[in-house]
């Protein structure tokens, strides 16, 4: 059975850690829950021990024949603060033992993820930056916070990320990938894109951005900076990743070019319709007896392309960074591999995705199966299974890259 500490700080948030609590025992793990002695005033001991079937303490003086200040991090499969608030992360990263909490975090040789939570204030001083980074840089898996509606009326980042996105997170870091991302930033693009005909109609496709997600979460499991440009997504936002809304192909191009601009690898995973109305409609247009007009339409930008271009053109004149690894995906209902080396070659990206789409195939299903080409030859064969795994076999392919 795997063993898992809960750390809990004294946030306003701590009454979601009951609910990532239940998700890490109704999945099987033996859960120990460490609170500091104010998180207590939030949600009282016996809720945790009832919740965990295990005792609950804050302080080294109880139990001290089991010497639980060291032998609860030593046992630990994984260690996950949530929520984690400036004082701890401060705590922490300064290699504090005041309490058995911080005893916990510096005797734990597993992985650590913490779950910050507190007023954008907070977050965004240098301060806390500075402890961020020094967590970070020392192998720990910090997620950034959500952004939405802090305590009282103010809203902002610094809201603690949904609890089952938390267990999405800590799940992929228990399956045992490698911290391999760890100081890389790398964008995603998710979704499919939505091009108006007027304000009620539009040109779509059957994306549901379940792979772009996967492909976020599995990146911040390895411990990567995360920003995901989202296509008219109806999935929760992945925990620890910075998701930018956009509708249609144009903004996602805007949105994805100024995120590359400062990533190490970029993942393009959405559906980016090819062709858009020539002109929308600015009010509904009406049924009538009549035909209606034929909708012309024009090509939309190839984001694909234009990174691996842009790439191109700053390598050549030596003007700045962009991306090292760019890889594209690419679905196909017939002639999948050859129109799919056809557009490798096209795209000028490292990697290309292939997959065959259609009915009950791909789009808005929980497995896929592809075929990933490598530029310079050569290709990988990924079987039918869960998108994570896809999205494993992507990253460990750019992880190469990179390194």
């Amino acid at each position: 059975m795997t063993s898992v500490v809960l750390g809990v700080s004294a946030g306003i948030a701590v009454y979601k850690s009951c609910e990532l609590l239940r998700l890490f025992t109704e999945s099987g793990h033996d859960v120990r829950v460490v609170p500091t002695r104010d998180a207590l005033r939030f949600v009282g001991e016996p809720t945790w021990a009832a919740l965990s079937g295990n005792p609950v303490t804050t302080e080294v003086w109880e139990s001290v024949h089991e010497v639980p200040h060291v032998r609860i991090g030593q046992h630990a499969d994984l260690v996950v603060v949530a929520p984690a608030t400036a004082d701890v992360l401060a705590r922490a990263a300064h290699g504090l033992a005041n309490d058995l909490l911080t005893n916990t975090l510096l005797t734990a040789r597993c992985p650590v993820v913490f779950a910050p939570a507190m007023h954008t204030e907070m977050w965004e001083h240098p301060a806390t930056r500075a402890n961020v980074a020094t967590l970070r840089e020392r192998g720990a898996i910090v997620l950034d916070p959500a952004v939405g509606r802090l305590t009282g009326a103010d809203s902002g980042p610094g809201r603690l990320p949904d609890p089952a996105e938390i267990f999405e997170v800590c799940r992929r870091v228990l399956a045992g990938r490698p911290a391999d991302l760890a100081g890389r930033h790398v964008v995603i693009s998710a979704g499919g894109t939505r091009e108006a005909i007027d304000p009620v109609r539009f040109i779509g496709n059957r994306s549901s951005g379940l792979q772009g997600y996967a492909l976020a979460r599995t990146a911040v499991a390895r411990g990567a900076e995360v920003t995901l440009v989202s296509a008219n997504v109806a999935l929760p936002d992945p925990a620890g990743a910075k998701v930018v809304r956009v509708e249609s192909a144009r903004a996602l191009r805007d949105a994805v070019l100024a995120a590359a601009d400062h990533a190490d690898a970029v993942v393009m995973a959405a559906a980016v319709a090819d062709f858009r109305p020539v002109r929308a409609s600015d009010t509904k247009i009406k049924k009538s007896a009549a035909e209606p007009d034929p909708i012309r339409l024009a090509k939309n930008p190839d984001v694909l392309a234009e990174l691996g271009e842009v790439r191109r053109e700053r390598r050549a004149a030596e003007s700045g960074p962009y991306p090292r690894v760019i890889a594209g995906f690419a679905a196909e209902t017939d002639d999948v591999l050859a129109n799919g080396r056809a557009k490798l070659e096209r795209k000028g990206c490292d990697l290309l995705v292939v997959n065959q789409v259609g009915e009950g195939l791909a789009f808005g299903t929980p497995d896929n199966a592809a075929v990933v080409l490598l530029a310079g030859g050569g290709s990988v064969e990924v079987p039918r299974g869960p998108k994570e795994d896809l999205a494993d076999v992507v990253w460990d392919l750019v992880a190469e890259r990179l390194a």
